[in-house]
């Protein structure tokens, strides 16, 4: 049931939800199911993950890391499901933070948006700074003359190409990441397929039994779950396509397949490149794959079947970091740009450029976080350890923004749409979502002691750092509530405002 003639004031008993005469509007009908789909297959940077994030999840559970993925698959396909009822009810570029104001309250729904702001801004240094180290080691290891203290010229090219992407405007940006998502998916895909073939009788279904999970100390079911801990945050980002719902046709059938198809296509692309590297490294010392080759075990697996497939596995890598930035470029715009039109953030961020339609003063000030942020901390440290400190921030924050996502679906459908309620649907899975989320954020805060999470290792410095600065910058997104809320309560309010 649409929501456009439900045009009540939050607070009444009937919905919750009102609308706004806002001039302000991004250019709709601007993209596709297509391009929506890689919306949200891009910000969870496929290439990326299957080369370095998931290969982590080894060190616990072994030759079963293939399980693990897809136990990771199933936990957060829960979450999966609580957000696209959501935004099949709800179209809005503010997304999880108009979702958390409808469907709890409005004061859940600002914090949600402070803290989602925050997350997205900083995917651009954080994948910027791997497009760096990683263009610029790979090019000193083939030309030792060329300094990898080189990496900021990469990630500052590569952050100026992502700003250029999004001011071109939502089809641009969109469609290139169509092209960028399908290219890296393809030469995963291609790889994993010949790694199959080579394994040869080495294939075998074994490595979907706890049996095959044979790390030391994490044996059996215990090592499969603490794999999938770290397996879970590789699906990080699946909700993109939420925030393009004003850009996008038929919003309200096209947004929640989105971010359905997605999250499925890339839980089977996680599963199989994930069995064809189990059976072609061997399961038996499986464990030690997240160390092979100095931490980059796909560049030594693409290099073992070809010269070009080793260059393939590069390209793939750097494509992916550029295609994530673009993504969560769109995303951090027009989440700000939504925050901003109804006076929640500053209103100049919701202004939009004439030309092209896109959040200028928003992508403005994601240009300048991007450089100054990704920049400074890699100087500073190093540009890998700077990649680990905003990894380890924007994971602590978005974790939460899920498990909220989750309550906020039961809370909608229990407040607003009663008559069409499940108990399964949108009871159990949020909860169940919620549930499996838990260990993710225990894991990413490094928080120890946790009975039955003894996998957890406490944060050092500077890694513990970036926990403290985003909970200090949600201490002040609480302080910023109470202001607004004073000034102008009705633009906190405002946060659950529909626009379409």
């Amino acid at each position: 049931m649409s929501l456009l003639p439900i045009a009540v004031r939050l607070g009444s008993a009937q919905t919750g939800v009102h609308m706004s005469d806002n001039s302000v509007k991004l250019e709709k009908n601007a993209i596709g199911l297509r391009e929506v789909v890689f919306q949200s297959i891009c910000s969870m940077a496929p290439g990326a993950a299957i080369a370095a994030s998931i290969p982590a999840g080894a060190g616990f559970a072994g030759g079963a890391l293939a399980l693990a993925v897809i136990f990771a698959f199933i936990g957060i396909l829960f979450t999966a499901s609580s957000i696209g009822q959501l935004a099949k009810h709800i179209p809005s570029s503010g997304s999880v933070a108009t979702y958390s104001a409808i469907g709890l309250r409005p004061w859940v729904g600002y914090l949600v948006g402070w803290g989602y702001a925050a997350v997205e801004v900083l995917i651009v240094p954080l994948v910027m700074l791997q497009l760096g180290f990683t263009a610029a080691g790979e090019w000193h290891s083939n030309q030792k003359s060329f300094p990898v203290g080189s990496w900021w010229i990469f990630t500052t090219l590569g952050t100026l190409l992502v700003a250029f992407l999004v001011w071109r405007g939502i089809s641009t940006s969109a469609k290139t990441g169509t092209w960028l998502g399908f290219f890296e998916i393809t030469v995963f895909v291609l790889i994993a397929i010949i790694l199959i073939v080579k394994a040869g009788g080495h294939n075998s279904l074994s490595v979907f039994t706890p049996s095959a999970a044979n790390a030391k100390g994490f044996a059996g079911w215990k090592g499969v779950f603490a794999g999938s801990v770290f397996t879970l945050l590789a699906f990080s980002g699946f909700e993109a396509a939420a925030p393009l719902a004003e850009e996008s046709k038929d919003p309200k059938r096209n947004i929640p397949r989105a971010i359905m198809i997605a999250t499925v296509c890339i839980g089977v692309l996680y599963t199989f490149t994930t069995y064809a590297a189990t059976v072609n490294f061997g399961k038996d010392k499986f464990f030690g794959f997240g160390g092979y080759n100095n931490g980059a075990p796909w560049d030594a697996l693409g290099h073992g079947i070809s010269s070009l497939f080793y260059v393939l596995v590069i390209l793939a890598v750097v494509n992916s970091t550029i295609a994530n930035a673009n993504a969560g470029a769109n995303v951090f715009t027009r989440t700000a740009y939504a925050m901003g039109r109804v006076g929640a953030f500053p209103r100049g961020l919701a202004k939009l450029d004439p030309k092209h339609k896109t959040p200028r003063n928003a992508l403005v000030l994601q240009l300048i976080v991007g450089l100054v942020v990704g920049l400074l901390l890699g100087w500073k440290y190093t540009p890998q350890t700077a990649f680990g400190i905003v990894a380890t921030g924007l994971v602590v924050i978005v974790v939460v923004v899920y498990i909220v996502a989750n309550f906020a679906c039961i809370g909608y459908f229990m407040k607003h749409k009663r008559d069409e309620a499940h108990w399964f649907v949108h009871i159990v899975i949020p909860i169940l979502g919620a549930i499996f989320l838990i260990p993710g954020f225990f894991s990413a805060a490094g928080i120890t002691g946790i009975p039955g999470l003894d996998f957890i290792a406490k944060l050092t410095y500077p890694l513990n750092a970036a926990v403290y600065v985003m909970a200090g910058w949600m201490v002040v997104g609480l302080i910023s509530y109470f202001i607004i809320k004073k000034k102008n309560s009705k633009a906190i309010d405002d946060v659950a405002q529909i626009f379409m």
